[in-house]
């Protein structure tokens, strides 16, 4: 019998197998075949699942959809998984599963524990996530911080889906930004001493340069001092860099995101390094071109809609350069199949830029997703929070963290599509009230504990239940919603649309208060989890366990606790 992951290719086979079948029979006209895709419908009434294969056979069939759909749905034989499948019009072929199957996929979730719902679409592919990516000039902000929890919620999904998955920041250590950074903190530095010097005018005002330069200067002491006007010593302003990167790791480990690697920007500079290699390419393949004293890469030739400076009239590369040879270095170079970039929605100007010029160095543009999210507005009592990361005042993602800690930030982060802008209602997310979603599903979770808990007290657990028993409906309507979870996490994997996790939970989260509460709502005896009928019992124990197998499975995809007690 097929499995919660494996039920709709088992479909797609029966109704495949089917429709061959009424072909030979001279049920339906001997025209091509289309896949016999099976999807689910909107209204659940309908079925869990149907196949829209008569509509689409309609055309070169030339013979109404509700007429194919009974020819292929009488020759679709009897199966254990489903009831007899059902024409609805216009031409649907609906599916309902059936009893026997819903029990036994209770036994397949606590067979597969926390690997439930994973699936093979990634077949071992290499995808490589690089997310947040924020330039080390300053701790991270709580924009910075709902990319962290798309790109690793991302991350976590293509793994489930079978991905060989590698999560990676890219740190911009190179460049104008690192060099007034370096200065920035050197006057600051100075500062320390009793030298009277200004920060540059483009500079960092932020109170955690003074901070930065106090750690130095606690550390070196005098070692960097330097007599009046002369610029900073060498290696300064990486000692800088260091350390602000220090600060963002234990950001994001504190969050709960933990990366591969950390690739630095200069790396690409080194001697026979990615730079080096994409611009031989790139003037081998005729694709650069000198003009007003510049470097430019003639990206118009391949479909842009002008031209770009790859290398300034000084000499400098330009953060396209970097780009190109950054993402040379991820297809070629180390062979990743698929590419996601998480990038702040500023950064939407130079989308097109970079699939131009992946595709200029060999490499597939199509392989290449680049997931734009959009700003984070903080509100608490109704009114907007400002930050401002060059003024100086921000809200960091520290700050957020220790506020309503960090399941509550991912959740909330995640829970709007990237391309909306999110308002992050403060007061919401430390409130403990079914209004605030974190706290409904993580409820759900230890409401799941808690009855497990309760029955090993009284000498009962789930082993040995027989899932048979479970016949009432909302414990069939539990089961379809864990079955779920599957479609869930190829449609994230496949879409890269990581606000489905959170969705889903509060949908699983429901139908277990709808189990929980139709237990409540009866008088009679037999209808409660645990009762005096120790069959009954250890199968809806089953059942228990089952979910919280699943609830917690989709708590750790969004990189989230799953609380025993709350």
């Amino acid at each position: 019998m097929p499995d919660t992951r494996t039920i709709r290719a088992h479909l797609e086979n029966l109704v495949a197998r089917a429709a061959a079948a009424a072909v030979a029979a001279g049920d339906l006209p001997d025209v091509a075949i289309p896949g016999a895709a099976i999807e689910r419908p909107k209204d659940p009434a309908n079925g869990d699942f149907a196949s829209t294969l008569p509509l689409r056979l309609a055309r070169s069939a030339m013979r109404p959809p509700v007429e194919l759909a009974n020819a292929i749905a009488r020759h679709i034989p009897s199966d254990p998984a489903i009831e007899l499948p059902v024409v609805a019009p216009p031409g649907f072929i609906n599916f309902r599963l059936s009893e026997g199957f819903l029990q036994q996929q209770v036994e397949h979730i606590i067979a597969t524990g926390p690997a439930f719902a994973d699936s093979s679409l990634g077949a071992g592919r290499r995808a490589q996530v690089e997310f947040v990516s924020a330039n080390p000039t300053g701790p991270l902000h709580v924009g910075n911080g709902r990319g962290a929890a798309i790109g690793d919620a991302l991350a976590n999904a293509l793994a489930a889906a079978g991905y060989d998955v590698e999560r990676e920041y890219y740190v911009n250590d190179a460049g104008t930004q690192a060099d007034t950074f370096a200065e920035t903190l050197y006057a600051r530095y100075q500062q320390l001493f009793g030298r009277d010097v200004a920060i540059p005018e483009n500079g960092y005002p932020g109170e955690y340069m003074i901070e930065l330069a106090r750690e130095i200067r606690d550390r070196h002491g005098d070692a960097y001092f330097r007599p009046g006007g002369e610029p900073a010593p060498e290696g300064f302003g990486d000692l800088g860099i260091e350390l602000m990167v220090a600060r963002i790791r234990q950001t994001l480990e504190t969050f709960g995101v933990r990366y591969d690697r950390w690739f630095s920007e200069r790396s690409l500079y080194e001697q026979g390094g990615a730079y080096e290699q994409v611009m031989a390419i790139l003037r081998e393949r005729g694709m650069l071109v000198e003009r007003e004293g510049a470097l430019w890469f003639a990206s118009s030739e391949l479909g842009d809609d002008k031209d770009n400076v790859v290398v300034r009239s000084d000499g400098r590369p330009t953060y396209y350069a970097s780009d190109i040879a950054y993402h040379w270095d991820k297809f070629i170079r180390r062979g990743f199949n698929l590419v996601i970039d998480v990038w702040g929605a500023d950064h939407h100007g130079h989308v097109s830029r970079v699939k131009t010029a992946t595709r200029a160095v060999g490499a597939d543009p199509d392989a290449l997703h680049i997931l734009l999210y959009q700003l984070v507005t903080v509100k608490r009592g109704g009114e907007v929070v400002r930050l401002s990361k060059r003024g100086g005042e921000i809200i960091t993602l520290d700050e957020l963290v220790e506020e309503v800690g960090p399941d509550a930030a991912r959740f909330f982060f995640l829970y709007r599509s990237p391309g909306s802008q999110m308002d992050f209602d403060l007061d919401l997310a430390v409130r403990q009230s079914s209004e605030n979603p974190v706290y409904y599903v993580q409820y759900a979770h230890a409401r799941l504990c808690s009855i497990l808990e309760r029955a090993r007290e009284q000498g009962l657990t789930p082993e040995g239940g027989d899932v048979g028993l479970l016949r009432q409906p909302h414990e069939l309507a539990l089961v379809r919603e864990m079955m779920r979870l599957a479609d869930v996490i190829e449609s994230v994997a496949t879409t890269f649309e990581p606000q489905q996790l959170p969705h889903y939970a509060m949908s699983l989260a429901t139908a277990f208060h709808a189990f929980n509460d139709a237990f409540k709502q009866q008088n009679d005896p037999s209808l409660k989890v645990i009762t005096d009928d120790e069959a009954l019992s250890r199968a809806r124990l089953r059942l228990v366990l089952a979910a919280r197998i699943a609830l917690a499975r989709v708590l750790s995809l969004m990189g989230m606790s799953a609380p025993e007690r709350m």
